[in-house]
């Protein structure tokens, strides 16, 4: 018989090294490698950079959103530099204005003592009343942040000024706590919208935090250059009053350019305007970044290229209860209701009226009011004509809109008035 061959024994399967992979990009390698557990981990394994732009890298690291510039909007950056400057000067300024209050306060206890009551008290009254405008802050984030910081300096500026007139000292303290109060709900009010407009990947926490950082490593330089003003110039209220001037300027310069860096995705009037007005002129739809400089800080005029189309108005005062049923028959099933005059067009929406609700209304509008220039029509007609434009161009302008960024799910119109059947 013949003996079986023996199997030969079964090695141990070879065992696998990490997966790992080495990037080199602008002067540096990095050694990319999966953990165990799945989670990827980055080395630099060699940097012949020099260290200047080393200490840039770690600053845009520490201070900027992961993946910057390719996962924030356009903008972000100048947005930054001013941010950073407005924190600055508004952190100098703060010192000059705590220690006008000390000088006015003469170390005496009880102005002191009311001084930390008022702080609290008129600062908490401030922001009650700055609390009911929370809808008129979604629609213009940027007029409220403006506003906030124009406050702010305002209630500084009392403080700085409070050693003039030690008799008044109590009442000056008081406003100056009562105006940073509201305009502390403001600025925060307005932070949310402002970095929503700039996240682009899902990363507004990111962002956030980032910002947030960037403020308060600002804010402590400014201190520091505060406690050097308020011990040199600024030791007197003389020097206060030539210094704290030219740092408010400054402050507000650079929140009002700030602001207008930021590319706003959410539709109000002002923005809904001027994408009708371009769209009727030029066939394309503007898009946040495009109208971010064109955008008043502080709307208010009507863009008669988009129909001088007013939002918001009590529905009884633009409508007559004989007009209603003629104006419900030219726009079946729609959540508005226009009502042209010979000035302006008064568009009201419904309760549950979107964006895309609101962009109809005013397609129509900015239609009706170019047909008039060249057919002499009752105003019936007109509006139907423009109707029936609306809805051949609407699927195509929606989709179009949406693409370039913007937010069609609510019309942030503020207080404005609507209506319900």
């Amino acid at each position: 018989m013949q003996k079986e061959e023996e199997d030969p024994p079964l090695l141990p399967p070879p065992q696998r090294g990490p997966v790992f992979w080495i990037e080199t990009s602008d002067s540096v390698s990095r050694h990319y490698q999966f953990e165990p557990h799945g989670q990827l981990s980055v080395k630099v394994v060699d940097d012949s950079r020099p260290v200047f732009h080393r200490m840039v890298e770690s600053f845009q690291n520490k201070f900027f959103p992961s993946g910057y510039p390719y996962s924030v909007n356009e903008g972000y950056l100048r947005y930054t530099q001013f941010r950073a400057m407005q924190h600055f000067s508004s952190a100098a300024l703060s010192v000059l204005s705590t220690q006008s209050l000390l000088f006015a306060a003469g170390l005496r206890p009880t102005p002191a003592q009311a001084t930390a009551i008022l702080k609290d008290g008129m600062q908490h009254v401030g922001k009650l009343i700055c609390s009911n405008l929370g809808a008129r802050m979604d629609s213009e984030p940027k007029r409220w942040r403006i506003l906030a910081d124009v406050l702010y300096d305002c209630g500084t500026g009392l403080e700085v000024l409070s050693p003039l007139c030690p008799h008044l000292f109590l009442e000056m303290a008081g406003l100056g706590n009562f105006a940073k109060g509201m305009a502390v709900v403001a600025a925060r009010a307005t932070r949310l919208p402002i970095y929503s407009s700039f996240a682009k990947e899902g990363n507004l926490s990111d962002l956030f935090t980032k910002g947030e950082a960037i403020s308060t490593l600002f804010k402590v330089i400014g201190m520091g250059a505060g406690i050097q003003l308020a011990s040199t110039i600024c030791s007197s209220t003389q020097g206060k009053m030539v210094v704290g001037p030219l740092l408010a300027v400054v402050h507000i310069y650079s929140v009002v350019e700030e602001m207008r860096a930021v590319p706003v995705n959410t539709l109000n009037p002002q923005r809904t305007a001027m994408i009708v007005a371009d769209f009727l002129e030029t066939g394309k739809i503007s898009s946040p970044a495009d109208l971010r400089y064109r955008e008043d800080l502080f709307p208010g005029r009507l863009i008669a290229d988009a129909g001088n189309v007013k939002v918001g108005m009590a529905f009884h005062m633009i409508v007559k209860p004989s007009k209603l049923r003629e104006l419900k028959e030219i726009f079946p099933d729609e959540k508005f209701i226009l009502n042209r005059g010979p000035r302006w067009t008064d568009m009201v929406l419904e309760q549950s009226a979107t964006a895309e609700d609101a962009l109809r209304g005013w397609l129509v509008a900015a239609y009706a009011a170019n047909m008039e220039k060249s057919i002499h029509e009752p105003n019936a007609y007109v509006l139907e004509q423009a109707y029936e434009r609306m809805n051949g161009v609407f699927s195509l302008f929606l989709s179009e809109l949406q693409s370039k960024g913007w937010h069609t799910d609510r019309f942030l119109d503020g207080t404005g008035s609507r209506f319900a059947w």
